[in-house]
């Protein structure tokens, strides 16, 4: 399982049988995804504080195009590597969408929804 992080008027927008297409497809060629044990480094650093997101639970064998585990951008000095998805996500290939608010102190962790698994 791997997670990305969008707003929900955004997952509201991919109709039945389309495609999801994060607007770094188009900057950095490939769509930033994360894992339970690491979304919330890039949760913290890049949406701090913000309302209204989702994390779509994405299923890398529902995806058609490549996925790769590489370092993140500046690279991680623990060498963490996020995965990254070089296409659109199938709409098929998130088996679920998960509620993602902050904390009352605008920080993120794992959901709940996720954790318990």
């Amino acid at each position: 399982m791997i997670l990305h992080i969008c707003t929900r008027a955004e997952w509201a927008e991919v109709p039945a049988g389309g495609e999801y297409r994060a607007s770094s497809l188009d900057d950095a060629e490939f769509i930033h995804c994360s894992d339970p044990g690491t979304v919330a480094l890039p949760a913290n650093a890049v949406f701090r504080g913000q309302s209204g997101l989702v994390l779509l639970e994405i299923d890398p064998e529902l995806v058609d195009a490549p996925v790769r585990w590489e370092d993140g951008d500046p690279p991680d000095p623990r060498g963490i590597q996020f995965p990254h998805i070089y296409g659109p996500i199938p709409r098929n290939a998130v088996v679920a969408v998960h509620d993602f608010p902050p904390d009352t102190d605008g920080a993120f962790k794992l959901p709940e929804s996720l954790s318990v698994r």
